[in-house]
């Protein structure tokens, strides 16, 4: 083997044990054949300290530290690794101006993506449940440790080859598991916490066995030596927990997870929230609208008067106040200044910082978009931040927007105020706004966010089709979790019902056009039947007329003759009969002809 340092980590996967113990072992036992100097780090765990009996009794607070590292006890989940611990200290005193070894027992890791902790970040950006889960009471203690803090713990090792060769590798924090989940929920999630048995988290599909039992660990621990012999320069000393907002933004950009921050723009009648609802189905955005967050906000505001709370933030009277003003604004149709400052607080939201939103027609103006998104040295954060990355502007002839609103519902255009005369004062004051020297999308401009023309031709389903893939293809892939197993499963079990109802309709179809045809070929063959019967009735009718005349004409003058002769003939029995019947006729001619 040519090189010099060998770093196995098995803190994350227990198959990794085996392969580490195979190594060390096969590196020591080839020591004879180096050319220089190996060393071998092995990045363990503190889960190999997890059943560690308090060091005084009668002061559970006294941390564990590396000096110690003997008197550790294992997790019973983790007696293979204190295993190889031992082996690869024991190994390493054979023989370690050749061959070093190092035992690095880390903390849970975090940082740059996320792992042990994904699950916790992962609920709160999807924001889907209220509160964060905390199993089991959430006092234990975590040691932890960010992992570009772990690979400089691992770099000082290396560089400097200390004499200690087991180390502890943990930050400086002491933080509970509550108090990690609620800064996770405070900054990523939405801010609460909820305490839930421990037994809940094993139906948990993310967490393995090995996951849940790191997560339940409680230890107070100090990483003396790493301390004392390294001048490391750290990333989150302090823990993850007051650097919270640092980590969450490194696990936004590891996972790719940046919100997608969209505007729709465009005269009334176009089409905008319908293709903002397919947007943001695709995109698993927030769907904004200037109506609907006032709406909403009215709501929580008499909530909050009719049921005040001593503990809340606004007050009743406050609240009050507020709910005064909206309504004034919203009776007077007037976008005011609350109504902005609440409109911007939503685009502010966890949930549109993390999945990103649509803000579907608005702003209208320049003013209103320079209100919104620009600058403003009193605000303690930047309204870059909200900026949209970008703007849609539809756009269609009149002509095409007029025949849109006619061919609408009665009811729908009654919601939307669709009727005549409102829509043609909205879409002048549209087109008037759009004519200016300074527009909503000359704001945006300004800022280098260049909008993107889409000119609406029809409603028809290919142009719509059409549309959508130029809008999908600007904006990119979605930036989102794919789908969970449960949603993955659901989605088959969705495709599986959906075939086995479309077997069943074909099946269904199939019998009654079966059953159709049969009845179909039944009353033909009856037509035909009857329809041969009657011609059948006609033809022997007919050779009854044509022959009737001949058969009274052979009745009356030939056959009596005839009968006779053919009887008399029997009776001689002649050897020419037919020669007697002619001359039995000849003489018994009942009509007697002239010679």
């Amino acid at each position: 083997m040519e090189c010099q340092v060998v770093i196995y980590n098995i803190s994350h996967d227990a198959e990794q044990v085996d392969e580490a113990t195979w190594a060390v072992t096969a590196l020591h036992n080839q020591i004879e054949h180096f050319s220089s100097p190996k060393l071998f780090i092995l990045v363990s765990t503190v889960m190999t300290w997890a059943s560690s009996l308090p060091l005084d009794p009668e002061d559970p607070d006294l941390p564990f530290t590396d000096e110690i590292f003997y008197c550790r006890r294992a997790h019973p989940s983790f007696k293979r690794h204190i295993d190889l611990e031992k082996a690869v200290v024991k190994i390493g005193k054979s023989n370690r101006e050749i061959f070093t070894t190092y035992v690095v027992a880390s903390g849970l890791q975090y940082g740059m993506g996320e792992d042990i902790f994904h699950y916790f970040f992962k609920e709160s950006w999807l924001g889907k449940e209220a509160e964060i889960s905390v199993f089991g009471d959430g006092n234990n203690i975590v040691p932890t440790i960010h992992i570009r803090d772990l690979a400089s713990v691992l770099q000082n090792v290396i560089e400097h080859q200390p004499r200690p060769y087991y180390l502890l590798a943990v930050d400086s924090s002491h933080s509970s598991m509550e108090e990690l989940v609620k800064a996770i929920a405070s900054v990523l999630g939405p801010g609460k916490i909820q305490k839930r048995p421990f037994e809940d988290i094993f139906l948990i599909q993310d967490l393995n066995v090995l996951a849940i039992d790191s997560l339940r660990v409680n230890l107070r621990m100090e990483a003396v030596t790493i301390n004392s012999l390294f001048s490391i320069s750290w990333h989150c000393e302090t823990g993850l927990v007051e650097n919270v907002g640092l980590v969450v933004e490194e696990y936004r950009q590891a996972r790719g997870l940046l919100p997608l921050q969209v505007c729709i723009l465009g005269p009334p009648a176009v089409g905008k929230s319908t293709l903002s609802v397919q947007i943001c189905e695709h995109y698993k955005l927030h769907h904004i609208t200037l109506k609907d967050t006032i709406s909403e906000v009215i709501s929580q505001l008499e909530d909050t008067v009719k049921n005040p709370d001593p503990d809340a933030e606004t007050s009743a009277a406050e609240a009050q106040d507020l709910l005064n003003n909206l309504n004034d604004s919203v009776e007077n149709d007037d976008v005011s200044e609350e109504q902005m400052k609440l409109l911007k607080d939503k685009l502010m939201s966890n949930p549109c910082k993390n999945q990103g939103y649509l803000l579907d027609d608005f702003p209208n103006t320049y003013e209103q978009a320079n209100e919104l998104f620009g600058e403003d040295p009193d605000e303690s954060l930047p309204s870059s931040r909200i900026m949209p990355e970008f703007v849609l502007c539809l756009d269609a002839p009149d002509s095409v927007l007029i025949d849109r609103v006619i061919n609408l519902p009665e009811e729908l255009v009654q919601e939307l105020d669709y009727e005549p005369e409102q829509y043609m004062n909205r879409l002048a004051v549209y087109r008037e706004n759009n004519q200016e020297d300074k527009t909503v999308l000359n704001f945006f401009e300004e800022l280098d966010v260049s909008p993107l023309y889409l000119e609406v031709t029809s409603g028809e389903e290919p142009a719509s089709s059409l549309l959508m893939q130029k809008i999908f293809s600007t904006l990119g892939p979605p930036r989102t979790y794919g789908p969970s197993c449960r949603e993955v499963e659901e989605e088959e079990r969705g495709k599986a019902e959906e075939k086995i109802r479309r077997e069943a309709e074909e099946r269904a179809a199939e019998e009654q056009r079966e059953e159709e045809e049969t009845r179909s070929r039944a009353a033909c063959w009856e037509e035909w039947t009857r329809t041969s019967e009657a011609g059948m009735q006609q033809e022997e009718q007919y050779l009854e007329n044509l022959t009737g005349q001949m058969k009274s004409y052979l009745r009356e003058h030939v056959m009596p003759t005839l009968s006779q002769g053919l009887i008399e003939c029997c009776r001689a029995q002649p050897p020419e009969p037919l020669d007697f019947l002619a001359e039995y006729l000849f003489r018994n001619d009942p009509h007697d002809h002239p010679q």
